[in-house]
Parts: structure tokens; sequence; C-alpha cells
């Protein structure tokens, strides 16, 4: 099925406003979709007051700094890396370039040089580039690593734990008891956003729930995890299932670093079927009348194929999204569990900056932040019909 415009228009804004100028031909083969559709997007984009064009580049409206080396505020710091502090995030991840947005605006207001580096979808992309940063004489470190599996998680904590300067996780909560569970680290409480979007579906008069789910990040497995803990200790809830939101939804084993063990495919659910799901047919079969679906990108696709189906949202099935990066560009404006994207960003980077200060208590006891998402209410869930409806 081909992405909406307006979904694909949103992600280029993304990409321009986190990276600034971005060749066409990049943003073609990051999308996947031809150099002659990104440039007319460009164009509409520009007309519309959202981007500027260059000679085979997007620009951002307000220039932003080359990714490579983010200029800030004027500070008596010397030139170079020594001065800055190393940004690690992956690529084609609009939803942590809103975390990066959050914490560049923290770090730039304190006249503190950034390094952006954005890892390749490979296993142990973060590694080389954070060595690099750190030869380079970064002075500490943001961090929010891809982590598709359990697997490649676990290959990150010996030389992540390792790393000699301070270091703060984005968006990350490291297993339990693990070399990186006392590493300061800003997360969103994904626990309690699963709980909003459930909550909301009981309040509305459903007891029948689908979660359509990603399971190739950690915010991924922590949905999964946290919605089936839910859903069974709610009494309200009869009837609930997960399946997987799209069918590149899995860790899937990808390539593995030097020396590591080979897998077939790490972590993916046994009971998950990975191609595309009919959740048309899965609704009809479990008799639910809600959906949660995560991610966002993901979901406007689903509630695709369910009016498709036959199936109308919210007429037929209330639907919650959960990302809430683009939830509101549907045909259908999604209701949408928000995490605090930006706000883990500057929270992450204002915990670096105390750690660098060097003051009294700087050095004080690791910090492991939690910060509680919204829910965003635009009318893709009703209550349920009675009989008299």
């Amino acid at each position: 099925m081909r992405e909406p415009v307006e979904l694909r228009r949103q992600r280029i804004l993304s990409v321009v406003q986190s990276r600034g100028a971005v060749k066409v031909s990049v943003l073609a083969a990051e999308l996947d979709v031809s150099v002659v559709t990104i440039r007319r997007d460009v164009e509409e984009l520009t007309r519309v007051g959202r981007l500027r064009r260059g000679h085979g580049v997007a620009r951002p409206v307000v220039d932003a700094p080359e990714p490579t080396t983010v200029p800030a505020a004027r500070t008596e710091e010397p030139a170079g890396d020594g001065a800055a502090v190393a940004l690690v995030v992956p690529e084609r991840h609009s939803y942590l370039y809103e975390t990066l947005h959050g914490a560049r605006s923290v770090l730039e207001e304190s006249g503190m040089r950034i390094a952006l580096h954005i890892a390749p979808q490979s296993a142990g992309a973060e590694r080389p580039l954070v060595e690099r940063a750190l030869a380079d004489g970064a002075r500490g470190l943001l961090i929010a690593p891809r982590w598709r599996n359990a697997r490649s998680e676990e290959l990150d904590y010996g030389w992540l734990a390792e790393v000699r300067v301070p270091t703060v996780l984005m968006e990350r909560r490291p297993r339990p008891g693990s070399a990186l569970h006392a590493l300061d680290s800003v997360c969103s409480d994904h626990w309690y956003g699963t709980h909003l979007a459930v909550d909301h579906l009981v309040s509305l008069g459903h007891r029948r729930i689908v979660l359509a789910a990603r399971d190739d990040s950690p915010t991924a497995r922590t949905i999964r995890t946290a919605f089936a803990e839910i859903a069974a200790a709610r009494p309200e809830v009869e009837d609930w299932s997960i399946v997987l939101s799209s069918p590149a939804a899995v860790p899937g084993p990808g390539p593995q670093p030097p020396g590591a063990p080979a897998e077939a495919t790490p972590d993916a659910d046994p009971d998950c079927d990975a191609t595309a799901v009919d959740l048309a047919a899965l609704l009809r079969e479990r008799g639910a009348t809600a959906a949660v679906l995560h991610g966002d990108v993901d979901a406007l696709m689903l509630v695709q194929r369910l009016t498709e189906g036959g199936v109308q949202v919210p007429r037929d099935c209330s639907v919650v999204a959960y990302d809430d990066v683009v939830a509101a560009l549907g045909s259908t404006p999604l209701t949408a569990v928000a995490p605090p994207k930006t706000e883990i960003g500057r929270a992450a980077a204002e915990l670096l900056l105390y750690r660098l200060a060097g003051t009294a208590g700087a050095t004080g006891p690791v910090r492991r932040t939690e910060l509680l998402p919204t829910l965003k209410i635009r009318g893709s869930a009703q209550p349920v019909p009675t009989p008299e409806d």
C-alpha cells in the first residue's frame, strides 16, 4: 500500500528539520520513493512556506546546522569536538528526532557545541560512532541506541558501560541488573502510556480489545508486555489479543557484529505471523470493538486497510494510536498516546550538563528518570453503541 502523501511530506520535514540541508537524492533513498516524487514534495512544501529549496537540496525554513558538527552560541571553549557533546540517534526515526530537538535546544542554550551522529540501520552501528566521537575529544554522550532486539541490546552493554565520559541514555531503559542498570537514563513511562490507551477504551465501554504493535524496538516490546499485563488485570476486559502491526515490525537477526553468534529471529514472538495482518478479519473473529495501534505510521496504514475491509473508524472500531508523531494527519485524525518526546531530550541534556558541571553533587547517585505520556483525544474512539442505537 502506498504511503499517504501528507505522511511522506511530514517525514521529509522531520528529516530536514533535524539535519539541516539534505540532498533530494538522499531523501528519495531513505523514503524509498523516486527522486521525481521527492522533488515534487519539496516544491509543494516550499510553496506553502514549510521548506526552502536549493540546488538539489531541501533546507529548513530556519537554517539548521550541518549534522556532524552543530554549532551553538558563542563559547569560550576551544574549537573542535573536544568542546562538544556527542549525540547519537538512529537514522529514519522521526520519533527520536523529536527527542533530538529537545536535547539540542538545551545544549545550544547552554553554549555547548554538539557533534551529531546518525547511526545507520545495521547491528552495532552506534559503537564506531561513539568511539570516533570520543577519539575527537567529546566531553559527554547522549545516546538512543536502536536496539531492534534484546540480543543487540545486550551486545552494547559491555562497551557502553565502559565509556569514560558522562553518558545519558535517551528513551531507553536497560534490563534490570545489566551492566547499564547504573547508567543515567531518561525515558517515557510506556506502561503508563499503555494504561492510558486501555483505560480510555474501557471507559467508553469497550470490552474486547486488540493491540497491533511493532516488535522491533525497546518501546514496542515494553508496550506489548504492558498491554498483556494491563488487559489481563482489568476485569472489564473480556477478550484481548496481540498481533504485529506490520510485516516489517519484527526484530529479525539483521547484520550481526563480528564474532556474534548466528540467530534465526531473536525475540520474535512465536505466536506472531510476520505477514501483513488482516485486522478487519481479526476484529470480526474476536468480536473486538477497539484497537490500540503502534506506531503512528502503521496505525494510519491499518486504518486505511480497515476502511478497505468495510470497517469504519470509529463507527465500527475505535482506535487509539501510540507515538503521536503523525497520528493527527490521517483522513481520520487518531486519538493517540503522546510520549513526551521533546521533553525527554531536554531532560536528558539537562542531566548531562549537570554531570559535566563538576559542581558539588554532580557525581551523585545515578538517575533513572521517567516522564509520563499524555492522551490526545481526537475522536477516533467513541462509546460502544447500545442496542437502542
